[in-house]
């Protein structure tokens, strides 16, 4: 047959890596880290208030939510390869919206960002449990850190400058990498992912994975401590910078103080090495707890405000520990025929934090200072910390193989 001269590249695609899954994060990271900081500074000029600023991330985050919750019920109708192109492709289109700058496209501009960070996560994430083998989950987190740490270090504040020296350049810069991300994920060739098994019905509803996902308290516990990582990575975000201004520390400490948190990804590999030598649950414990009594204390040293800024730089120590090895006890627990469908329910962490932060903040400050959202930030952390206890002691360590009743040791 004339196919059997036919090089076997062009017959079967090569399997992706974890390199390959870390140069798609890092690039994403490019187009996150250079909007991260210039988004805000554009919603604001063209709504105009702080109130209304506000009122246009909480509904791009419930907007983003239900979106997300929507992607693998339409991956069914869908290819998930032409789903995941249809996540940049909204990348482009919410910069096209943001360059124009007015009232009236700037919310829509947002919506679009946060529909295609829901759409190319959920995605990535089923490419990632399709691909990746378990015990390499925890290597595979720890190198796309180490991918996206330049972006996250160096795009916050290149954002602000490029800004500043002309309002459309950090949009035209992230098009740039929302361009190349969409040509390297068709040139690694990842399709539609690996098919567990043919649908013999009706493709499911949200609510129906939504049913299946709340039976299983392993997933619940995941997800519940991504979205408490979230939290944490808010209010360092958004309410450390306040806090600096409020008490006279100036509007740039926030900023350094990320952009050093942000480059201690590049250690994320010795964090992982770290988590094997124990096991996945002491390395979440420790990582909760830390954080957690570190907020506290940044609550209690407040009328010290260097202290405040201090103790939050070591709390991020651990959340980036968590962003290494927070995720993997949702993505071991993950059944293999469920995997876009919970892909898309841990995607959701990202949201619900954006929408729970906001408003636990807003009644905090109801009755205390902006203090009190550091002590608040701790206690939750705290609750995660108890819920880790109950892990598997050895969830994330290599397994040994079982030795047959006789046979002799190797």
């Amino acid at each position: 047959m004339a196919t059997r001269y036919i090089p076997l590249a062009l017959h079967h695609s090569p399997a992706p890596k974890v390199r390959h899954f870390a140069m798609l994060a890092g690039i994403e990271a490019s187009i996150r880290g250079t909007l991260i900081s210039a988004m805000p500074l554009v919603v604001y000029d063209a709504l105009g208030s702080a109130e209304a600023t506000s009122s246009a991330y909480f509904v791009a985050g419930i907007v983003a939510l239900a979106w997300g919750l929507m992607v693998p019920w339409a991956t069914r109708h869908l290819p998930r390869r032409w789903a995941y192109s249809a996540g940049c492709v909204l990348y482009l289109v919410g910069m096209a919206l943001a360059v124009i700058g007015t009232p009236a496209t700037v919310p829509f501009a947002l919506m679009c960002l946060a529909m295609a960070t829901a759409t190319t996560f959920v995605c990535f994430n089923a490419y990632i449990l399709d691909y990746i083998d378990r015990a390499e989950l925890g290597k595979s987190q720890s190198t796309q850190m180490v991918y996206a740490a330049g972006p996250w270090a160096i795009g916050p504040m290149a954002g602000v400058w490029l800004h500043d020296w002309w309002a459309p350049a950090p949009f035209l810069l992230a098009g740039v990498f929302a361009i190349g991300l969409l040509i390297t994920f068709w040139v690694l060739r990842l399709g539609n992912g690996k098919q567990i098994r043919r649908a013999k019905g009706p493709a499911l509803n949200p609510l129906a994975y939504l049913t299946r996902f709340f039976r299983q308290p392993r997933l619940i516990a995941g997800w519940m401590f991504a979205v408490m990582r979230s939290c944490g990575w808010w209010v360092y975000v958004v309410y450390l910078p306040i806090f600096c201004i409020e008490a006279g520390l100036g509007d740039k400490v926030g900023g350094i103080a990320l952009s050093i948190s942000n480059a201690l990804l590049f250690i994320s590999p010795l964090m992982l090495r770290h988590a094997k030598r124990t096991s996945v649950r002491r390395s979440v414990r420790l990582a909760f707890g830390v954080c957690g009594a570190l907020f506290m204390v940044a609550a209690f040293v407040s009328p010290l405000p260097w202290l405040t800024v201090a103790a939050c730089m070591g709390a991020s120590i651990f959340l980036v520990l968590l962003d290494v090895v927070g995720g993997l006890p949702f993505l071991m627990a993950v059944k293999p025929s469920e995997r876009t469908e919970m892909s898309a329910v841990y995607s959701s962490f990202r949201d619900v934090s954006g929408i729970l932060t906001p408003g636990c903040a807003w009644l905090v400050l109801l009755v205390a200072p902006l203090p009190g959202i550091f002590m608040a930030t701790g206690a939750g952390l705290l609750c995660a910390f108890a819920v880790a206890g109950r892990l598997h002691p050895r969830l994330g360590a290599a397994r040994v193989p079982m030795m047959r009743s006789g046979a002799p040791p190797a």
